[in-house]
């Protein structure tokens, strides 16, 4: 019998709804819930099971007694169809994360990469419900990020389809670890969804249109961390430890403490669960 029930539920306003899978534990040992936000390209699922079939971190969190919450978000995998999705902003996806945590409470945020940013925001206009953000490989906020244009930049991309991810791409920057179950990508890769440009674009602050903070000092409250590996190609350690030291957090470079190899799929590479008692081990820290 498992040590948990699993339910779901929708939150948000179609079309632009969010879905959510619950695991609750059976009995509750941690008053302080937690919420899963996946990256580009990726579902919830990518923290419910590894591609070769492992345990992920969305179940190790529930067996270990944390009311866990996984999302699909907008546009994304089960959330289903936004008919403007190419031109779906990151608002949207704040707005039902903020409508999620409404309905359950403060709770942990735990970002992954392009996520980060949602955290950021999150956490600038609703502080009382973020009880602290791990952040897995974030997305920088935009004060971080020069502004580049439409004109000029390889990196801004047309709004009037989805992105969608190659297999060269998801080799170079996803799958590049010595740790991702390498005999597994198919299943990997078979698993991404398409992504809206327009995210795509404010992630990389193109014209400007980056979400910004401004004012940090309203995260300082906030227990903060960002942990990053050392075979991730667009996140090099200055980049990501700028971003822990904007808002004052804590910085973890995985091989400093004995975990090299990881690259920018953590939960799904080996040594995974390494990894998710590293950050559980920084929320007993904080009292969370």
């Amino acid at each position: 019998m498992n040590s948990y029930t699993e339910t779901e539920f929708f939150v948000g306003d179609i079309p632009y709804q969010m879905y959510v899978q619950y695991y609750q534990p059976r009995p509750n040992q941690n008053s302080v819930p937690i919420v899963l936000l996946h990256g580009a390209f990726h579902t919830g699922t990518c923290f419910v099971k590894t591609p070769d079939n492992r345990q992920g971190w969305a179940v190790y969190l529930a067996k270990l007694g944390y009311s866990t919450y996984i999302v699909d978000l907008p546009g994304h995998g089960r959330s289903g169809f936004v008919p403007d999705f190419p031109l779906m902003s990151y608002q949207r996806i704040i707005n039902a994360t903020v409508a999620l945590l409404e309905q359950i409470g403060p709770a942990v945020i735990l970002t992954h990469s392009m996520s980060g940013v949602v955290g950021w925001q999150t956490a600038k206009t609703h502080p009382k419900l973020v009880k602290a953000i791990v952040g897995i490989a974030p997305s920088p906020p935009a004060d971080l990020l020069p502004a580049t244009t439409k004109k000029n930049s390889h990196e801004a991309f047309p709004e009037d389809r989805p992105r969608i991810q190659s297999r060269e791409d998801t080799k170079k920057y996803f799958t590049n670890s010595n740790t991702f179950p390498q005999e597994n990508f198919e299943n990997y890769f078979c698993s991404l969804v398409a992504e809206s440009a327009r995210i795509s674009n404010e992630l990389r602050n193109v014209e400007g249109q980056g979400l910004y903070i401004c004012h940090p000092q309203v995260l300082f409250d906030i227990p903060i961390c960002v942990i990053t590996g050392d075979q991730d190609p667009r996140h090099p350690r200055e980049v990501d430890a700028e971003t822990a030291k904007y808002f004052r957090g804590d910085f973890i470079w995985l091989p400093e403490v004995g975990l090299p190899g990881h690259g920018h799929m953590q939960m799904l590479e080996h040594g995974n669960l390494a990894i998710a008692d590293l950050f559980i081990s920084w929320l007993h820290s904080k009292g969370l």
